[in-house]
């Protein structure tokens, strides 16, 4: 594994510290290894929205009026148990 060294101002370190003294990282290098692997996650799922939006952009102009887009998407919540009221 290779190592690597990191300057951080003492308030950084002191949070650093914290977490490790409350338990939830056993380390430091716990700690890095954790903001990390959610960095890299919340990329992912940026990338993925933004895959979608360029989908929506490509696939040109609806013929749907919004108020049937949203319409549409109620329907799909309720029958999910997302909104109330009864399924459609």
């Amino acid at each position: 594994m290779a190592t690597m060294t990191v300057s951080l101002p003492e308030p950084m370190q002191e949070w650093v510290d914290a977490q490790i003294r409350s338990g939830e990282y056993a380390s430091s290098s716990d700690y890095v290894h954790d903001l990390i692997r959610r960095d890299r996650e919340k990329k992912d799922r940026l990338d993925g929205l933004r895959a979608l939006i360029d989908d929506a952009e490509a696939s040109g102009v609806g013929s749907r009026t919004v108020d049937e887009i949203f319409a549409e998407a109620r329907a799909i919540a309720r029958s999910r148990g997302m909104l109330p009221g009864t399924a459609e």
